[in-house]
């Protein structure tokens, strides 16, 4: 049985999931939230976590190091950019980051060393 870091670094670079990817770095955890409930945690989807509640994937994420992160978005001064801006970012308000130095795509290495606190 693989430890919580090794399932989901092995899920990431499945590309069989919707819900769950790399961030453009390759240094964060991207996850849609709502998706990753049916996807990966509901009864119908691919059960690959023994939880079936996201707070429990996000306190094993924690366990292991992984701080969830903040977007940090540049506003414009314009109205109609500011409200085109504003309904992407709600879009993406169900997408969550999370980060750990140790969970790197271009080290897959560094995994081994995700420890438990």
């Amino acid at each position: 049985s693989l430890r919580f870091p090794q399932k989901l670094w092995k899920m990431l670079e499945s590309g069989k999931f919707q819900s769950i990817w790399w961030s453009e770095s390759g240094k964060c955890v991207a996850i849609n939230k709502d998706l990753f409930e049916v996807e990966v945690l509901g009864r119908g989807g691919q059960q690959v976590f023994h939880t079936q509640k996201i707070k429990s994937f996000m306190r094993q994420l924690n366990a292991y190091g992984f701080t969830k992160m903040q977007r940090n978005f540049q506003r414009s001064a314009s109205l109609p950019e500011f409200l085109a801006e504003e309904a992407a970012i709600s879009a993406r308000s169900q997408i969550l980051y999370y980060f750990n130095p140790s969970f790197n795509r271009a080290h897959p290495w560094l995994s081994e060393t995700c420890k438990r606190r």
